[in-house]
C-alpha cells in the first residue's frame, strides 16, 4: 500500500510514499528500543549539543522546507516561514531549560531518610503528528523527549509526510545516531500496532477527538502513557468595553489564520448587546 499526499494548492499528486510494512515497523522499533539504552546515560550536555546540531541543520533547509509545506497544505506563503521560526524558537528554549527542567526534585527531610524524586526517561516514544502545524507540534514533543534521554519513532499526517522526512534526515545530517530518531510513513491500522507495541513506552498524538479516541483504544490494557492534544472549540467574548477596531481585526484574523485551519482557531464570538451590531459591522 502507499500513501499519497494530493496538494491543495494545485490538486497535484506532490508526494507517493509506500506504507512501512511490518517487518520495517518491527525492526525500527526494536532499533529505536536499542538506541534508548545506550542514550539515556549519555550526559545532559551532549545531548542538547546533539538536539542544537539537528536544529540547525533543519534549519539551514528553511526556505525549502517552507515552500515545501505550502505545497503539502495549501497555508499562504507568506504564513510559512514563521512556523518554521517558530520551530527554531521553541526547540531552542527547550534545550535551555533541559537542565533546570530535568533536575532532581529534593523533598522535604524525613529522618533517616534520604528523599528524592529523579526525571527518568521512558524509554520509545511515538510521536504522532498533525498537518495543520506539523513542525511546531512536533517539535513540543520530539525535542523534550530526545533531550530527556529517550528515542522517538515519528509519524506526521498523509497530508506531511515530507516534514517527517525532514527530522530524521536533519538529525542524521547532525551526526547524530539515526536510531534515535526514526520516521514512519504507515496505515492507521499499523499505527495502531505501533501504539500497543510494548517496545513503546509513551504515545504522544496531536489531532482530532477521533483520532484521540483510536489511539486510546490501542493503548488500552497496556499500561502506557498516552498523551493527547484533541481539536478544540474556542469562543471570544466582546465585553461593552472593548476596543472594537482592535477586536474585531484581531478577531477575524484569529478565525481565519492558516485557513481557519487552527487547533486554537476562533470558532465562535460572543458580543455583549451593546456592541453587537456596531462589532458586527466592523
Amino acid at each position: 500500500m502507499t500513501q499519497q499526499t494530493w496538494s491543495p494548492v494545485d490538486g497535484r499528486l506532490l508526494v507517493e510514499r509506500p506504507f512501512a510494512d511490518p517487518p520495517t515497523i518491527d525492526g525500527a522499533l526494536s532499533r529505536a528500543r536499542r538506541a534508548a539504552a545506550g542514550w539515556r546515560s549519555v550526559p545532559l550536555a551532549d545531548r542538547q549539543a546533539a538536539v542544537s546540531r539537528f536544529v540547525d541543520a533543519l534549519m539551514a533547509g528553511r526556505d525549502d522546507a517552507a515552500r515545501e509545506l505550502t505545497l503539502q497544505i495549501g497555508r499562504p506563503i507568506r504564513h510559512t516561514p514563521g512556523e518554521l521560526r517558530g520551530f527554531e524558537d521553541r526547540a531552542r528554549t527547550m534545550i535551555r531549560l533541559a537542565e533546570p527542567g530535568l533536575a532532581a526534585i529534593e523533598v522535604p527531610p524525613k529522618a533517616g531518610f534520604s528523599r528524592t524524586i529523579r526525571r527518568e526517561p521512558v524509554g520509545v516514544v511515538l510521536v504522532l503528528s498533525p498537518w495543520n502545524y506539523p513542525y511546531l507540534t512536533a517539535v513540543n514533543a520530539v525535542v523534550p523527549a530526545l533531550l530527556a534521554g529517550n528515542a522517538v519513532v515519528l509519524k506526521h499526517s498523509d497530508q506531511t509526510p515530507l516534514v517527517a522526512e525532514r527530522f530524521s534526515a536533519a538529525w542524521a545530517a547532525a551526526g547524530n545516531d539515526p536510531d534515535l530518531l526514526i520516521h514512519l510513513h504507515a496505515s492507521h491500522e499499523a499505527v495502531a500496532g505501533m501504539v500497543a507495541d510494548d517496545r513503546v513506552d509513551l504515545v504522544l498524538f496531536t489531532g482530532s477527538v477521533d483520532g484521540g479516541r483510536a489511539v486510546h483504544r490501542a493503548a488500552a490494557g497496556h499500561f502506557k502513557a498516552v498523551g493527547l492534544e484533541l481539536g478544540g472549540k474556542d469562543p471570544a467574548y466582546v465585553r461593552p468595553d472593548a476596543d472594537l477596531a482592535y477586536a474585531a481585526e484581531n478577531l477575524a484574523d484569529g478565525a481565519v489564520f492558516n485557513a481557519g485551519q487552527s487547533c486554537c482557531a476562533i470558532e465562535r464570538i460572543y458580543a455583549h448587546r451593546s456592541v453587537f451590531d456596531d462589532f458586527v459591522a466592523r
